[in-house]
């Protein structure tokens, strides 16, 4: 068993007596005790489910799970002395998937998040490439269901043609289109004399999600070939 659990609390004697607990059950622990450090430690790490409290310091559990949310589609139990509910049913609605009113039961905890985690690893990860949902790369964050893109978690502003590229190429991260096979699945019409075309818009798009669009990071050409937005190697 090797599922890692982050812990948020500012509560430090909590944080650590969860954290005993988990490792008798031998996940692996990372502790967080406000929602600024929960966010750094999900940065930098491989996390499969989160443990997280309501009110804490600079940024509370609710606006870290949203924040969150952007991103990962990883399990998240929120821990709270706040048992109305109303409260249960604002946590949830931010985008928990459950929720325990402290005093917590040890064998109830540990039910949950083996429970929570038993179907995320069956499903996977919504951060995924692979899936159909969110595909995350480097500085990019393409949202296929909603067909928008963010870079650095701003909203790009795209066209209809140039959504329908970023589409093509997030979705494909690494592979090589030529303009021509550009042209017929977003044009939906045969490609005659297309590269101009394809060109200008690809020029667009890197005008708006490069910081140097004469030195694109990410949407690249391959020199006789085609076009691709290239994979980073680690993603967030």
């Amino acid at each position: 068993m090797n599922e890692c659990v982050l812990v948020v609390d500012d509560d430090h004697e909590i944080v650590k007596a969860i954290a005993i607990l988990l490792e008798k059950e031998g996940y692996h622990v990372l502790k967080a005790y406000d929602g600024v450090q929960a966010l750094e430690l999900i940065a930098q790490h491989s996390i499969q489910l989160i443990l997280i409290d309501v009110m804490m310091p600079k940024l509370d559990g609710l606006s870290a799970i949203m924040k969150i949310r952007e991103r990962r589609n990883l399990p998240i139990i929120v821990l709270s002395a706040k048992s109305e509910d109303t409260d249960k049913v604002l946590g949830l609605s931010m985008g928990a998937d459950d929720y325990i009113t402290k005093p917590y039961n040890s064998q109830e905890l540990v039910a949950r998040v083996r429970s929570h985690l038993r179907r995320y690893t069956r499903l996977g990860d919504i951060n995924s490439v692979n899936s159909v949902n969110i595909v995350n790369n480097g500085r990019l964050r393409y949202h296929v269901d909603e067909r928008s893109l963010f870079a650095d978690d701003e909203p790009v502003k795209l066209t209809a043609i140039e959504t329908k590229i970023i589409d093509l190429l997030m979705r494909n991260l690494g592979r090589v289109f030529p303009a021509e096979e550009i042209y017929r699945r977003v044009w939906d019409e045969e490609a005659y004399s297309c590269e101009n075309t394809v060109m200008v818009h690809i020029r667009r798009i890197r005008e708006k999600i490069e910081l140097n669009s004469k030195e694109p990071e990410y949407l690249k050409v391959v020199w006789g070939i085609g076009y691709k937005i290239e994979k980073m190697e680690k993603n967030i």
